[in-house]
């Protein structure tokens, strides 16, 4: 899209009674926002506040306008468990497999799978991964201990990327 498109819409938006606007197109995001407080979005794995960046154009009132370059956003973000500090956590790590979403509870309505200081044994599972679609059971490689969760329910996860850490025993 170019700048005078989103210049186009910007003033269009502001002589609408719209209060939030939101374009998504093929990985392009574009977010006006004419409230006092932006939306939570996601980024690689952490949930932040987006601050507003304020845009002025000739005539007109400064507006919120967020450009992202992410087609993943949401407003709510539910955490299953906090990351424990890396410092002291030591143990065996269980990663993701594939590049995909991480789901740490079976459905939105139940428990997570796991949660730290659960004992989890060698096939167990522990969460799973959809990836183009397809649910992918992740399993404990060994017999122990969560001591740390690496991720948040319905974060993106890398190929490799650790998902838990499990301390044998």
């Amino acid at each position: 899209m170019k700048i005078q498109e989103i210049k186009e819409l910007l003033g269009q938006f502001d002589a609408s009674t719209l209060t939030e606007f939101d374009l998504k197109d093929s990985g392009f995001e574009l977010y006006f926002n004419k409230n006092s407080e932006s939306r939570k979005t996601v980024t690689a794995g952490s949930a932040t506040s987006t601050p507003a960046v304020p845009v002025a154009m000739e005539g007109s009132a400064s507006h919120q306008l967020q450009l992202a370059n992410n087609s993943l956003a949401n407003e709510t973000i539910q955490n299953i468990a906090p990351e424990a500090p890396a410092s002291d956590v030591t143990g065996t790590e269980i990663v993701s497999p594939v590049v995909g979403i991480v789901y740490l509870q079976p459905a939105p309505d139940q428990p997570a799978f796991k949660a730290v200081g659960d004992r989890v044994k060698k096939g167990e599972v522990v969460c799973i991964v959809e990836a183009m679609k397809v649910m992918n059971e992740i399993t404990a490689d060994i017999d122990g201990e969560i001591v740390a969760i690496k991720v948040e329910n319905e974060q993106v996860v890398e190929f490799n990327q650790p998902l838990f850490i499990v301390k044998e025993g």
